[in-house]
């Protein structure tokens, strides 16, 4: 058994390696016009034509094998499960780099980032620049089109591991949408699995050395070295408005493997916690000390590990995604 183990988690890092390095196989077959180019992504619906019965959208992130269309499946299939298939819209945004470019034989046209910056905000290489919090802004913009969505009450930002990262990053840095209040559209994260959090001050979980660990505050990780994305606001604005936001924070109970081949080991992500659960939990405890009166929710998945689609179609899932 072990072995079978070792054997299976020896194939995980190989494909997580060759993604990286090599490119992604699957490209999702849809665009979103962007200023900066192209974004690729993948639809349970075609939104260029008005949907009438749509009442829900859900924007999944992928985590960093940008395998976009898995993800978009498990959004349908978890929206299904739910009876909220015909009603949800699911939006697989795909955050590609230069390697996916280059062996898809991608057009100029399709915009792209430098490996896995993309998961901290930074912007696009080319053929334009755009935050990749920016492009998730632009998809929350054409969701507000009366017009096309005329129904539409709640639009949901999900994302698992590395795509847990994103929201979580998303919804501390993220601009405001008046649009959305105008059209009383409600606004939610879910946040599930991520390897790390950024935190709004040097106070860890862990006992470290700083002389070690100099970058432990930097952003991703900290409020140091905020992304262009952020413009002039301030550590102390980003909090404000991030704890005012509708945050859940959705974790499985099975992802304590302080070895796991995905999980961040870098030193600035060890001072959060050994393992996923536990940086949730810590992170979640860090907030309600600061803010005693917070909103967010945790919600634990039992029997579920770092595994985004048992995470997402569990009953626990559907109902933080699909709450009514």
């Amino acid at each position: 058994m072990i072995k079978r183990w070792g054997l299976l988690l020896g194939v995980l890092v190989s494909c997580c390696t060759f993604a990286a390095e090599h490119g992604v196989k699957v490209v999702s077959p849809d665009r979103f016009h962007l200023e900066a180019g192209d974004l690729s992504l993948g639809l349970s619906q075609d939104w260029r034509e008005p949907l009438p019965k749509v009442t829900r959208a859900l924007i999944i992130v992928h985590g960093r094998l940008r395998n976009a269309q898995t993800y978009l499946q498990s959004g349908i299939d978890a929206a299904e499960h739910a009876g909220v298939g015909g009603t949800t819209l699911v939006i697989a945004p795909q955050f590609l780099n230069q390697a996916d470019v280059k062996r898809n034989h991608l057009g100029h046209e399709v915009v792209r980032w430098t490996g896995n910056d993309w998961m901290a905000g930074e912007a696009s290489t080319g053929p334009g620049q755009i935050s990749s919090y920016g492009a998730l802004d632009q998809i929350i913009k054409h969701l507000g089109n009366h017009k096309l969505f005329p129904a539409l009450k709640e639009i949901v930002v999900a994302g698992h591991s590395g795509g847990g990262q994103v929201v979580q990053r998303f919804a501390l840095t993220g601009h405001d949408h008046p649009l959305l209040n105008s059209e009383g559209i409600r606004l939610r994260y879910v946040v599930a699995n991520p390897s790390s959090y950024a935190y709004f001050s040097p106070q860890r979980p862990v006992t470290f050395d700083i002389a070690n660990c100099p970058g432990f505050n930097d952003w991703k990780y900290g409020m140091q070295n905020l992304p262009d994305y952020v413009g002039g606001r301030g550590a102390q604005q980003l909090e404000q408005d991030y704890v005012s936001r509708d945050i859940t924070y959705l974790l499985g109970q099975q992802d304590t493997d302080p070895n796991h081949p995905a999980l961040d080991k870098s030193c600035e992500a060890e001072t959060q916690g050994a393992y996923r659960l536990m940086r949730g939990h810590n992170y979640f405890d860090y907030l309600k000390q600061r803010h005693p009166q917070l909103g967010h929710r945790l919600v634990e998945v039992p029997g579920v590990g770092h595994d985004g689609d048992k995470m997402f179609t569990s009953p626990e899932g559907e109902k933080v995604l699909f709450a009514q």
